[in-house]
């Protein structure tokens, strides 16, 4: 990882021969993600809420959102450097970072949005499961577009009905 104060500069032409260099390259080696949290100053890091509670409640945690290149496209692959957030999830008291992600969300995008969507990724899952376990998306047998098509569109709806009532409950149920 190539963190934000690297800098990518084309490199003079040395010889008469050959192509001349079109991509950029940086001026020092790439780091752990790991040694990039760690060096981080402490203005970086931001308390944000990045996902509600089953009860509702927010919960928080730590975050730092900064703007790298990843080292693999640019020393392996010979491609042009490419900034992404690296998003770095790190719980007061911890020893180490607990998560780290990749987006290639626009730059003036918010760190606030940025720990949300990165933690949506359990709601996610959690969508998933009762798609295809409750309501049965991976049930389909037939040979057709047209079937799978309704197939795919009743559990959709199926899904957004229960998701509805899940979220805006009309009589408060039993535990």
């Amino acid at each position: 990882m190539f963190g934000p104060e690297t800098v990518f500069t084309v490199p003079e032409r040395t010889g008469k021969r050959g192509r001349p260099a079109s991509v950029a390259r940086p001026d020092r080696k790439p780091e752990s993600v790991r040694a990039l949290a760690e060096r981080l100053p402490g203005r970086a890091w931001k308390t944000l809420a990045c996902r509600t509670s089953p009860a509702g409640a927010k919960v928080k945690s730590r975050f730092a959102c900064v703007r790298v290149v990843a080292a693999h496209p640019v020393v392996d692959d010979h491609l042009p450097p490419r900034e992404e957030w690296l998003i770095i999830e790190w719980p007061k008291g911890e020893q180490a970072p607990s998560d780290y992600w990749l987006s290639n969300l626009p730059p003036e995008t918010t760190p606030k949005r940025l720990a949300r969507l990165a933690r949506l990724r359990w709601t996610i899952e959690l969508d998933y499961r009762q798609l295809k376990g409750e309501l049965g998306l991976d049930h389909y047998e037939g040979r057709s577009y047209a079937g799978f098509h309704h197939h795919t569109a009743l559990v959709t709806c199926a899904h957004a009905f229960l998701t509805l009532e899940r979220l805006h409950p009309k009589a408060p149920r039993p535990a």
